[in-house]
C-alpha cells in the first residue's frame, strides 16, 4: 500500500500549497485556460463538423469524405500534428495548437451526426415529405431531432478528447492543466504531476456530466424512449 500513502501524500502536498491557488502559474488561471483552449477548439469544430454532417447525411452525397475523415482520425498522431503546426506556425500565439485540435476533434462530430442523420426510419422522413414539408423544414423539424442523442454524442466524445489532448499540447509550450504534469517530470515534482492528473481526470469527468445533462435536456422524451426500447 506503499504506493497508495504516496499518492494522496503528493495530493494533499500539491492541494494543500497556498502557493499553487494563485498567481499566473495557479491552479484557478491554469483551469481557466484549459477551458479557453478546450472551449474554442470544440466550438470551432462543431461549426465545422456539425453542418457539414447533416448536409452529407441529407442528401447523401460526400459519404467517402466521411469515411476518409474517420479513418484520418485514427492514424494521425496527436503529438506529431501538434508539433509540426507549431515547428511550421511558431509560438507567437495559441493558434498553432488551436488549428490540430479542432482537427482531431471534427471527426467524432462528423461521424455521429452523418449517421445520426443517415439512420432516421426511412418511413418517418417519407411521412414528413407527405405532409407537405421541404427538404430544409424536413430536416430541421424532423432528422435533427431524431439524430440529436448521436450529434451529441459525437460532441461529447470530441469534448472529452479535447480536454486530454490540450494537456499533452502543454508539451509544445501551452498554458493549461497540462503545464502541471510537464513541469513536474521535467523538475521531478510528483506531487504536481499527480495533483495536474486528477485535475485533467475531474475536468473531463464534468464534462461528461454536463453532456448527459444536456442530452437529457434537449432530446425529446420520445426519442429517448425509443432508444430505451432499442
Amino acid at each position: 500500500m506503499s504506493w497508495l500513502t504516496a499518492f494522496f501524500g503528493w495530493l494533499t502536498e500539491f492541494f494543500g500549497n497556498g502557493a499553487n491557488w494563485s498567481g499566473p502559474d495557479g491552479i484557478p488561471m491554469r483551469l481557466l485556460e484549459h477551458l479557453e483552449f478546450s472551449a474554442l477548439a470544440l466550438a470551432l469544430a462543431v461549426v465545422i463538423a456539425v453542418p457539414l454532417g447533416l448536409l452529407i447525411g441529407h442528401t447523401g452525397r460526400g459519404e467517402v469524405l466521411v469515411a476518409v475523415t474517420a479513418n484520418l482520425a485514427r492514424a494521425l498522431p496527436t503529438l506529431g500534428l501538434l508539433v509540426m503546426f507549431v515547428l511550421l506556425l511558431g509560438t507567437a500565439s495559441s493558434w498553432p495548437v488551436i488549428i490540430p485540435l479542432v482537427l482531431l476533434s471534427v471527426p467524432p462530430i462528423l461521424v455521429n451526426t452523418f449517421e445520426g442523420i443517415k439512420g432516421v426510419d426511412p418511413e418517418l422522413r417519407d411521412a414528413a415529405y407527405g405532409m407537405g414539408l421541404r427538404g430544409g423544414q424536413v430536416l430541421g423539424q424532423v432528422l435533427v431531432p431524431v439524430a440529436l442523442p448521436l450529434i451529441l454524442l459525437g460532441c461529447r466524445l470530441s469534448a472529452i478528447q479535447v480536454v486530454a489532448t490540450t494537456t499533452v499540447a502543454s508539451y509544445t509550450g501551452l498554458g493549461g492543466l497540462g503545464r502541471f504534469v510537464i513541469d513536474g517530470f521535467a523538475t521531478k515534482d510528483y506531487a504536481s504531476v499527480v495533483g495536474g492528473s486528477v485535475l485533467v481526470v475531474l475536468f473531463a469527468l464534468v464534462v461528461q456530466i454536463l453532456f448527459t445533462l444536456a442530452q437529457r435536456v434537449t432530446v425529446s422524451p420520445g426519442v429517448s424512449r425509443r432508444l430505451k426500447v432499442r
